[in-house]
């Protein structure tokens, strides 16, 4: 696995890429990681910094002839989002990612590969590292916990950058330029439940097969939420059934994939007759977005306790009820979804029931539109509902002098005009930009395909393309004022 990622070209870039996925790195256990850079500074003999919540700051003089440029600040995250298969056996705490190459992609064994964002943070490193590229004063700035809360952009406070144009590698379209982002809420609704002795067969249902992939980037595909699908089936059998369990989704920030629920029933045939028939309905709902979407219903291990049926109806309506998905494209930006929800994680068991959702928007008030939308409606069956994590978008600057200059550039190295965009996805430019307002900021990045799922993969011809115009953009920074 190494040597054939290391043997692919820029080898600077794909070297450090290899060096950094060796480490294992999750959101909030980014520990390694941060020792890992700080390591990779000290060894380069550059000024190397840890801030008070776990970010690196690694700055870099300007090469002879750039003093007079614009100091830059080149920033990504170290953690990544970790999500495997059902049947993949992996430890995100102590494993390194196993990669691979298929056909002009690297990609990773069954679990996601964390080209979002290592391949900006390998490109970072390699910049640091280099004694061949021509350069401006760097501050390269590597935050943490960026997937799960942006606490890294958060907590950094003003004074430690001094930087005046800030470029965020943190982006996955290699024609795209991106001058704009959601901001995003995270939604807790908890309740508790009676339970009650359990009489009847157990059966697991399962759905599985789904592609996943970013709550943000990849909602506007319509593709299938494994908890809305799960919730039709136990709607359409609830008269037959009672919940003992639902295990659904992962991370907020992932569309899921999977879920899981047992439940007791008293009429087998009543209950696969419902069963079959909505499964086969949704699928043929899917079957041109979900080819591998698989619906089964398994008799196993017997439960011992059910939530009440008067219970599970307010349960079943309040996620029906829930929205998922598109809520407003922007009337702004064509093609630009504005305001979303992810219903991301369902979890009953033991009288106790907590369902998590990430709303997106670019626009603040109707973020919280959306908030409030949801919290009426699990208010109303009687949920706890709590918000955290809030963060802004990014207003795009459609005068932004970097933009300008990077426009230009990829006109002039690739004969074709960049698609100049505001994304949907939580990018840390917003939150940087409330202690650093009066920074330039613009992203970019090679093209990522499956983000947030075990079908993560990178573009080796398009890590090329980024790596060619990175260079040309160092060169070209404008000279200070």
């Amino acid at each position: 696995m190494s040597a054939e990622i290391r043997n692919l070209e820029p080898k600077a870039l794909w070297n450090n890429f290899a060096d950094l996925n060796a480490v294992p790195r999750p959101s909030k256990k980014e520990e390694k990681v941060i020792n890992f850079m700080v390591e990779f500074g000290e060894k380069l003999g550059l000024k190397t910094v840890v801030d008070p919540v776990g970010n690196v700051i690694i700055k870099k003089p300007a090469t002879e002839g750039m003093e007079n440029r614009k100091k830059i600040v080149m920033q990504s995250h170290l953690d990544m989002v970790c999500q495997k298969n059902a049947d993949t056996e992996f430890d995100f705490e102590t494993e390194g990612i196993k990669m691979y190459v298929d056909n002009g992609w690297v990609t990773a064994k069954g679990t996601t590969l964390g080209a979002d964002n290592g391949l900006g943070v390998a490109a970072i490193m390699s910049v640091l590292e280099s004694t061949d590229i021509a350069h401006p004063a760097i501050e390269a700035l590597f935050t943490i916990d960026e997937e799960t809360g942006m606490t890294g952009a958060m907590g950094l406070q003003a004074g430690y950058l001094t930087g005046e144009i800030l470029l965020n590698l943190d982006t996955e379209e290699d024609d795209e330029i991106d001058m704009g982002c959601a901001g995003g809420i995270d939604i807790t609704a908890t309740k508790s439940y009676t339970e009650e002795a359990a009489n009847g067969t157990t059966f697991e249902i399962a759905v599985r097969g789904l592609n996943g992939g970013h709550s943000g980037m990849d909602i506007i595909k319509g593709l299938g939420n494994a908890n809305k699908i799960m919730n039709r089936i136990l709607y359409a059998t609830m008269e037959e059934m009672q919940i003992s369990e639902i295990n659904g989704g992962s991370l907020r920030n992932a569309i899921p994939r999977e879920s899981f629920a047992k439940v007791v029933v008293n009429n087998k045939e009543n209950f696969l007759a419902k069963g079959t028939e909505i499964a086969n309905t949704i699928k043929e709902e899917y079957k041109t977005l979900e080819e591998n979407l698989e619906i089964t219903f398994v008799e196993t291990e017997a439960s011992e306790k059910v939530m009440t049926k008067e219970e599970q109806k307010f349960v079943i309506q309040a996620i029906y009820a829930a929205h998922n998905g598109v809520y407003r494209m922007s009337p702004d930006m064509e093609d630009l979804v504005e305001t979303s929800n992810n219903i991301a994680r369902v979890i009953v068991k033991d009288g106790s029931i907590k369902i998590g959702c990430l709303t997106r928007s670019s626009v603040e008030s109707t973020k919280m539109d959306l908030a409030y939308d949801l919290k009426a409606v699990f208010e109303l069956a009687k949920f706890e509902v709590e918000f955290s994590g809030s963060y802004p978008g990014w207003k795009p600057n459609v005068n932004s002098p970097i933009l300008k200059v990077m426009t230009k550039l990829y006109e002039d190295l690739f004969d074709s005009k960049p698609n100049v965009v505001a994304c949907h996805a939580g990018l840390e430019c917003g939150i940087l930009g409330t202690n650093y307002p009066e920074m330039d900021m613009i992203s970019f990045g090679p093209n990522i395909r499956g983000a947030h799922s075990p079908d993560e993969r990178a573009e080796v011809k398009s890590a090329q393309k980024f790596w060619k115009y990175l260079i040309e953009i160092l060169k070209n920074i404008p000279v200070k004022a």
